[in-house]
């Protein structure tokens, strides 16, 4: 099934297996569903996603999506992970994230009954299988980046490097100082001992009625409140022993040359959280980032892509600044190009803009993976490369990291490659932003953050494999017609 992929035939094999789809999503012991019309396939025409989406979910091993199901219980058979799944799929890939939309869809759109049939899943039932497996996001993402290395769509040589910032579930203005948390969660435990002295003098030992909604949602809140606090603690005892770190080496610099060392003494590390840092209430995990339209409250979303435009990697996470993702990312495609391509694969030469830039990250070049990184922003070392004349003769011996990268960028070799950046990896976020919808994450919380982006890159690769299946079907289709007017 997987050269079909990349063979000439794959829209009849997405066709076939689109016939077949109540085999594939549905198992006999869970619920079962009505036959589809005969002639369901003359709605969609062959060339349409869902076909692909079908094929490639009943291609990967879901064994750890269902293994959370009881089946032979009392209660309604559950959907079958790969419906929802191929569901999922096929919903982002039109821009609708919002789980109560796809139910509406699922009654009335011929590519979503194609999927669910006469069975339409519960908005809740969608929202809980997201937000279930999203720690699972991951196996499908090397899932379809096989079917990608099959369809021979990841030739490696190059890749770029870059990230953007996504907005949270969470809004800007829900953000509190470290002691206005402290407040509120006195208060709130102040409320709460009153509650139950007060429910002791009335039901004594006995019972009383459930928790009212009301209080319900402020433990929720209170919940939320907790978290803030534990994020501006962990905060600040991470920059307490940074300080720390720089008071002792300082020390040690002095006591090995005898000498005081120049400049401001280090004040001294205080592990307490400082009062006016700021955390959100509705998601502790996001932070406020900015960008070129303003600040946002939200996450810096990663990605590594190839020349082609397939992703290779893809995180997230909750520093504004991307000099840190240098490493993780690239060591994170080097990762799954060896469990997809081959262990002896490499990645080329990696390409990032100026937010990646520093001598450290320069140092961690390796002959496996070449580093072009910007110097300074975007329009200006585009500017630079532009009036700049080429370097000649050889390379001078003291030449620093930044130097050494700035001489590597005037350079014919090194001018090609930085503007093949742009044209690789900023596509892929607008079309994910575009096309995707993939703006604003719709969960809370840094894992299901990072699942959810990885179900879009996921979508985004499926997409970038249709275009391709699309165009060779076409093309075979052309060669077929010219040979039939040859023969004529």
């Amino acid at each position: 099934m997987l050269t079909n992929l990349a063979g000439n035939d794959s829209i009849v094999a997405f066709q076939d297996t689109g016939r077949a789809m109540a085999h594939h999503f549905r198992e006999p012991e869970r619920r079962q569903p009505l036959l589809l019309p005969a002639d369901m396939m003359d709605w969609l025409p062959e060339s349409d996603i869902v076909h692909l989406i079908v094929d490639a979910v009943a291609m990967m091993d879901l064994s750890a999506f269902e293994a959370g199901y009881k089946l032979g219980r009392a209660g309604q058979a559950p959907f079958a992970p790969r419906l929802l799944l191929a569901l999922l799929i096929y919903a982002y890939s039109h821009g609708v994230r919002s789980s109560r939309a796809i139910e509406r869809l699922c009654g009335r759109d011929a590519g979503y009954r194609f999927i669910v049939g006469d069975a339409v899943p519960d908005h809740t039932v969608i929202a809980r299988f997201r937000q279930r497996h999203v720690a699972h996001m991951r196996e499908v993402f090397m899932a379809v980046l096989r079917l990608c290395r099959e369809a021979g769509l990841i030739r490696l040589g190059l890749v770029a490097l870059d990230g953007t910032k996504l907005r949270a579930n969470a809004a800007l203005d829900a953000n509190r100082t470290a002691s206005s948390v402290d407040e509120q969660v006195a208060k709130m435990l102040a409320e709460a001992e009153a509650t139950d002295a007060q429910e002791d003098r009335q039901f004594g030992a006995r019972r009383g009625d459930e928790l009212p909604a009301a209080l319900a949602r402020r433990g929720d809140r209170l919940a939320r409140l907790r978290e803030c606090q534990d994020k501006l603690q962990r905060r600040a005892a991470d920059a307490a022993s940074r300080q720390q770190e720089t008071i002792e080496a300082r020390a040690a610099v002095e006591k090995a040359s005898g000498k005081r060392k120049r400049g401001r003494k280090p004040k001294p590390a205080v592990p307490a959280a400082d009062p006016d840092t700021l955390a959100n209430v509705t998601d502790p995990d996001s932070g406020i980032m900015k960008t070129r339209h303003g600040w946002l409250q939200g996450y810096n979303a990663q990605i590594v892509v190839t020349v082609g435009q397939i992703i290779l990697a893809a995180d997230v996470t909750t520093q504004a600044n991307d000099v840190r993702q240098l490493t993780p990312m690239l060591d994170q495609a080097r990762d799954n190009v060896a469990e997809v391509v081959s262990k002896d694969a490499v990645l080329g030469v990696a390409v990032a803009d100026a937010g990646y830039w520093s001598g450290a990250n320069a140092a961690t070049e390796t002959d496996g993976c070449e580093l072009i990184i910007a110097t300074q922003k975007d329009h200006k070392q585009r500017a630079a490369m532009r009036d700049a004349p080429s370097p000649r003769g050889r390379k001078p011996k003291n030449m620093t990291a930044r130097e050494r990268m700035e001489r590597k960028l005037r350079t014919r070799r090194g001018r090609t490659r930085y503007r093949q950046r742009g044209a690789s990896v900023e596509p892929v976020f607008g079309q994910m932003k575009d096309r995707q919808g993939a703006r604003q994450f719709s969960m809370r919380g840094l894992e299901r953050c990072r699942g959810e982006w990885l179900l879009d890159a996921s979508v985004h690769n499926l997409r970038k494999l249709h275009r391709d299946s699309v165009r060779r079907s076409e093309k075979a289709r052309a060669q077929a017609a010219k040979g039939i007017r040859r023969a004529a």
